[in-house]
């Protein structure tokens, strides 16, 4: 029988590219985003659009009892919608890092929650949170997303033993930079938030770091070909990381390197 996926985030970027790209290998995929005219096109892929904001508990009940109603479960979960704050942590309003924790975190824990009981039930299930490698390194004037993303992979790794006696398997995927509207909307928050503050030399350096980042990035359908290899293998990995050079140099150096060394070699880079 086809599985059934909810990818949340599908309205854009790597959402956008999992939803098509698990279209066309043969699942029944639900498409979940705010803003739905910007699914109208995953029609014609056979892909069903979803309103769903992951903050509104309304919203999320509403998206994951619909799919109930229609497929009987919801077997894959892909947990893709966030977003990047960026900015001092001491310039940041505490409602907008809020904010940065209730999409990244909490949606995402809330639609676990909730399809949780059927997969269960089923014996079956595939949750798949993506994260980054933000989830492992943070940089200066990312500390609420990284937080977001520490978090994640905290959950996820309990997550994992908790439900792995009814046949749940939960999968982190860990891209590094990657083509999406990620990159512009946290550059521009960025500036915003510390542009003219006390970090606004700080914050000049970093913004120059992400135009050059964005030279050289990972196309959204690596990512999602990583999810569809997590989901369909028979013992998935915890976690699948992209095979970017500067991802798995950073991510080695994190595991060797003190924390003075790693800070220098992270400074090193913000120039």
């Amino acid at each position: 029988m086809k599985k059934t996926a909810l990818v949340t985030g599908a309205s854009a970027g790597i959402g956008k590219a999992t939803v098509i790209y698990l279209a066309q290998h043969g699942y029944t995929v639900y498409g979940g985003a705010r803003r739905t005219d910007n699914m109208l096109d995953l029609k014609s892929y056979g892909i069903i659009p979803v309103a769903l904001d992951v903050t509104k508990e309304e919203s999320v009940v509403t998206c994951v009892n619909q799919i109930f109603a229609a497929e009987g479960s919801i077997d894959i979960l892909v947990n893709n919608a966030g977003f990047g704050l960026e900015g001092a942590i001491e310039d940041l309003p505490m409602q907008d890092a809020r904010y940065q924790l209730e999409v990244n975190v909490f949606g995402a824990m809330r639609l676990a929650q909730l399809v949780l009981p059927k997969m269960r039930e089923n014996r079956y299930g595939k949750i798949v949170n993506i994260s980054s490698v933000g989830g492992k390194i943070a940089f200066p004037l990312g500390g609420w997303y990284h937080a977001s993303k520490f978090a994640l992979e905290a959950l996820s790794d309990s997550l994992r033993n908790e439900v792995k006696e009814f046949g749940i398997d939960v999968i982190v995927v860990e891209p590094g930079a990657t083509r999406s509207e990620w990159g512009t909307v946290a550059t521009d928050i960025l500036l915003k938030v510390s542009g003219n503050t006390a970090y606004k030399d700080l914050t000049s350096k970093t913004h120059a770091l992400f135009t050059r980042l964005a030279k050289n990035v990972a196309e959204p359908v690596v990512i999602a070909e990583l999810v569809r290899k997590g989901i369909e293998a028979k013992s998935p990995k915890a976690r699948y990381t992209t095979s970017q050079l500067a991802s798995l140099v950073l991510l080695g150096l994190k595991r060797i390197l003190s924390d003075k060394q790693m800070d220098k070699l992270i400074m090193s880079q913000i120039k």
